[in-house]
């Protein structure tokens, strides 16, 4: 399996850098999965770049409903003729966010929700043998304070993402959890994806959404050093980091995980 980094907040090589995410994973069998299309077109020229051919890309999935994940759909939709998209029955929803001017619509293009590639997830999706979805996860352990920010489909209601789901791939003896903002909490995820596989993955990639806390750096500090304690206790489980968990939080988590997290900017490419 190779994971490629199309999208990313941070980019350290030719690659444009956008506040998106959207991974290419080419597996064994020949399938070629799009995680995310970012918030805008760059994820079809930064493949072009990188020597992939988006028209070949088989499955989509579409993490949740929010502009950075699933901004460049339409653009996809249009590049690529025969993949479906996997993306949630609440997807469309409206979503925003709390800015110094306001509430800001945060959420996908409306326009393309009755397109016929769409199948829309609830629960568990088996994709294929392979390829699962997920969403409903529990929310058990504590979930990042960015969404206090965070508000849909009412615009006085704090969003429950109940639209986020994340995917499985198993390949020979690797168990793949990828999430796009972990908003349900990545220990909650991780838990979740670990009832369904029958053991722990065996590496995840995953924006942790540690951005935007509002604690105080200290406060925030020992907040990420606990995450980070938690998330050292699966201790076969190597982290791929990216997005919105941002850079100054990663080199927090970085410090006491040492090598068993990196972060995956765009261009960056992993062999598993």
């Amino acid at each position: 399996m190779v994971i490629t980094s199309v999208i990313d907040n941070e980019s350290r090589c030719k690659l444009a850098a956008e506040h998106g995410l959207s991974l290419h994973i080419a597996l064994k069998n020949g399938i070629n999965i799009l995680f995310d299309t970012g918030k805008s077109e760059l994820f079809a020229s930064n493949s072009s770049l990188l020597g992939i051919d988006i028209t070949n890309v088989d499955i989509a999935v579409i993490s949740h409903g929010h502009y950075d994940h699933g901004g460049g759909l339409g653009h996809f939709l249009k590049l690529n003729s025969k993949a479906p998209v996997y993306i949630h029955s609440k997807a469309f929803q409206p979503h925003y966010s709390l800015k110094e001017e306001g509430l800001k619509y945060i959420g996908l293009d409306t326009s393309i929700q009755n397109s016929p590639r769409l199948i829309f997830c609830n629960g568990i999706t088996t994709i294929h043998p392979e390829v699962i979805v997920f969403s409903d996860v529990e929310k058990k352990y504590q979930q990042p304070l960015g969404n206090r920010l965070l508000f849909g489909p009412q615009q006085d209601e704090n969003d429950t993402f109940t639209d986020e789901q994340n995917l499985i791939i198993t390949e020979g003896s690797n168990h793949i959890l990828i999430a796009g903002c972990a908003h349900r909490g990545i220990l909650n995820i991780i838990e979740s994806a670990t009832k369904i596989i029958g053991i722990p993955p065996t590496h995840v990639f995953a924006g942790m959404h540690l951005i935007k806390s509002g604690l105080a750096p200290e406060e925030e500090r020992v907040s990420i050093c606990s995450l980070a304690e938690q998330l050292m206790e699966y201790k076969e489980t190597m982290f791929y980091t990216m997005h919105c968990t941002g850079m100054e939080q990663f080199c927090t988590l970085r410090e006491k995980m040492n090598r068993q997290i990196e972060y995956l900017s765009s261009g960056k490419i992993i062999e598993l």
